[in-house]
């Protein structure tokens, strides 16, 4: 998780309602000279559905303790992402691994254009309009944190305005 260590939107996940969204679960089989030894992986994803978003991994021999580890690995990996008027500020392009995804805001009454894992987690974070493509793997892990990484590098106008120390009407207008 340490490309969510770095940055300022983390969260604490005091008095916050979060749902979470199961994205994926995965029998993982390990043999032994005993036979054949079963467990599951499970990756969440929780959010406010108002800008907060994070998810989590979980592993354990059953899979209602796979996803409720997940959970509460999801809660302590939070990160605060800018919405404006149900969709997102701008265009964006992210990679993690083999999965790359593009997000690109569209306007009211388009509805979540995503597949899978990309949209467990433009839903949970609050995203009602946008449209986005996964192109590369379908690895649901690597579709997950390559979708986070996009919304991380989202900035909203005021944001740039607070970077380049100019006043919100300047980067508009030049």
């Amino acid at each position: 998780m340490n490309m969510l260590t770095s940055g300022i939107r983390k969260i604490k996940t005091t008095d916050l309602e979060l749902k979470d969204r199961l994205v994926a679960v995965q029998r993982v089989t390990k043999v032994t000279k005993g036979g054949r030894h079963f467990s599951f992986s499970a990756i969440v994803v929780v959010g406010n559905e108002n800008g907060i978003v994070g998810y989590g991994l979980g592993k354990a021999n059953e899979v209602t303790t796979a996803i409720a580890k997940a959970v509460e690995d999801a809660k302590k990996n939070l990160i605060k992402v800018p919405i404006l008027k149900g969709t997102i500020p701008h265009e964006q392009e992210a990679k993690y691994g083999g999965a790359k995804v593009f997000l690109k805001p569209a306007s009211s009454g388009t509805g979540v254009k995503a597949g899978g894992a990309m949209r467990a987690v433009l839903e949970s974070v609050g995203v009602k309009d946008v449209l986005a493509k996964s192109k590369g793997s379908s690895n649901p892990h690597n579709l997950v944190k390559a979708t986070m990484k996009a919304l991380m590098q989202m900035k909203d106008a005021y944001m740039v305005a607070q970077q380049r120390n100019i006043p919100l009407e300047k980067v508009f207008n030049g």
